[in-house]
């Protein structure tokens, strides 16, 4: 019989995990999802009728593995009152940043079998890159069955847990850094009367050339950028790399403080 597998919370992370299981044949129907908003499991029922769905998080602590798709602030109030619902054998998944597995343990009462992920959004297509960290507590078996349910996802390297809240800033929220830029080119390819299909080809090959160039070229970033001669946005390049400088490390700073 597989894992039972709980989700503690409905929203955008747990729907990403259900896709990218349902994109690669796994079976829903041992998944039970809490949340206590009617809103967000009607979304999600509309999507995947297979889990069953609960607005009493009780029954999601239950499961053989639990995940906590919810922010740190949310769980800091809930795990207490969840924490005798979760059996001592269950394996904890904790998709949060901030919370350590002292916290975490701290807020369940002294559980050891945890371990946290940073998932990011394109885990839904199986393109993600998600990086975890397995507690002292976790064991061999704990490794195998979550890399099992992972591998869907797609990327899963195991890295220190004091680095998780980096990745959380250049993995997990770096999407949201370029995307808007992409979607701009598209406008404009568009505004020059280029097909959208023949926009998105052209885009997505250069993005996909551009990454393997800087990062796997074996050239500096000036050589890299010096096989461009034209540069129509370099007078503004500063202004736009100025809130990266600015506003990550301080938010870096914010989630690792003590």
């Amino acid at each position: 019989m597989p894992d039972t597998i709980g989700f503690i919370g409905g929203g955008r992370i747990t729907a990403i995990f259900l896709q990218a299981w349902k994109n690669a044949g796994l079976d829903l129907r041992h998944i039970v999802v809490g949340d206590p908003d009617p809103s967000v499991l009607a979304r999600l029922e509309a999507r995947f009728p297979d889990p069953e769905t609960t607005a009493d998080n009780a029954g999601p602590m239950a499961q053989d593995i639990v995940f906590l798709s919810l922010h740190p602030p949310v769980l800091k109030s809930v795990l207490p009152g969840l924490a005798p619902a979760l059996k001592p054998a269950a394996t904890l998944v904790s998709l949060a940043p901030v919370l350590t597995f002292a916290k975490l343990s701290s807020l369940l009462g002294g559980h050891g079998r945890l371990v946290r992920m940073i998932p990011n959004a394109p885990s839904l297509i199986g393109k993600g890159y998600n990086p975890l960290a397995f507690g002292p507590g976790a064991t061999a078996d704990d490794r195998d069955r979550l890399r099992t349910l992972f591998r869907a996802l797609g990327e899963a390297p195991e890295v220190a847990e004091d680095q998780l809240e980096a990745y959380a800033i250049l993995t997990a929220m770096g999407p949201t850094y370029f995307w808007p830029q992409w979607q701009v080119l598209r406008e404009l390819g568009a505004a020059f009367h280029l097909p959208p299909e023949a926009a998105d080809q052209g885009l997505a090959a250069m993005l996909h050339g551009s990454v393997e160039l800087l990062f796997a070229s074996g050239l500096s970033f000036d050589q890299v950028m010096d096989t461009i001669p034209v540069k129509p946005l370099a007078d503004a390049q500063e202004a736009m790399l100025a809130p990266f400088r600015a506003k990550l490390p301080a938010l870096h700073a914010r989630m690792t403080a003590s």
